[in-house]
């Protein structure tokens, strides 16, 4: 089972085709969700890796047993969302 933690804030998630589905917004950690904001940009990305960003209503929730790995930049997660 994956693990996530806030050190996940600012990755792209990713499809199990390599295509992009947003950026993690923020990560509850306890629960074992990211909240991931769909078709985010690079500028966004940078705001989430300092820790400056927060997820809203439109963010996706994704469970930590959707996610199949984890890299320095990306979760991916096994099927589409």
């Amino acid at each position: 089972m994956t693990v996530l933690s806030t050190e996940d804030e600012g990755k792209y998630l990713m499809d199990i085709e390599g295509e992009q589905i947003g950026i993690v917004t923020e990560v509850d950690a306890e629960a074992q969700v990211a909240y991931v904001e769909p078709e985010a940009g690079i500028s966004e990305a940078l705001v989430q890796s300092f820790g400056f960003g927060d997820a809203d209503e439109d963010d996706i929730e994704v469970h930590a047993d959707a996610v199949e790995t984890v890299t320095d930049t990306e979760l991916r997660v096994a099927t589409d969302l």
